[in-house]
């Protein structure tokens, strides 16, 4: 398991540098400066290593924050929107703030009223956070770009919390609902493979037309 903890100073935020973000985090526990010992609850692990998961640098700021840094889209290091992480070793009534400082997007729905997801592990419904603890803003600790903070309280500790920009909607997800329409043997719907992505994922071809003796307009 991997131990890390930086202080704003020692963190050396440089968004703009790509080599500072690998890939997704995996059971990243974070220690608090100078902390000798085994870990305690409260002291949070975060992971993303799973699909549509995005979370690539956890940094701590103080003992009740941390910056957070997203990967980009796969194709185009220039956009960096999506996020998806969860959390877990969380102490009860324990209050954090989580800022996701490398946003791409200059506007954005969360300046509107727009909050993240989150749902954890005995209440695993989607559920959005109150918009008066969520905060879009441009930051001048992080070049003058744009950062999203939102203020969160865990209260169950054996809970696995998940945070996420909006509802996740997976490639396997997607995948099931087309395997369920196909099965339906609707003569109106065709579904074909048209190749394989950079991944080695399957890309459809879906032909839809209208059910038979109707017309399509």
């Amino acid at each position: 398991m991997a131990e890390r903890s930086q202080t704003a100073p020692e963190a050396g935020y440089d968004i703009g540098n790509d080599d500072a973000i690998g890939g997704n985090v995996s059971k990243y526990l974070v220690l608090p400066s100078g902390y000798c010992g085994q870990p305690k609850k409260g002291h949070l692990i975060f992971d993303a290593c799973f699909e549509s998961g995005n979370l690539g640098r956890v940094d701590q700021v103080s003992e009740f924050e941390y910056d957070l840094f997203i990967r980009p889209d796969t194709c185009n290091p220039r956009f960096r929107v999506w996020f998806n992480f969860t959390v877990e070793n969380v102490k009860e009534s324990q209050r954090v703030i989580f800022n996701i400082v490398n946003f791409s997007k200059t506007k954005s729905l969360y300046r509107d009223g727009m909050a993240p997801m989150v749902k954890s592990t005995s209440r695993p419904k989607w559920q959005r956070l109150p918009p008066k603890n969520v905060y879009y803003y441009r930051c001048p600790d992080h070049r003058k770009n744009y950062v999203m903070s939102f203020a969160f309280c865990f209260d169950r500790e054996e809970d696995i919390y998940q945070f996420a920009y909006c509802y996740p909607y997976t490639y396997t997800r997607f995948q099931h609902y087309l395997d369920g329409l196909q099965k339906r043997n609707m003569d109106y719907f065709f579904r074909e493979q048209l190749g394989q992505s950079v991944q080695q994922r399957q890309l459809d071809l879906l032909t839809i037309t209208s059910p038979a003796g109707r017309w399509s307009w």
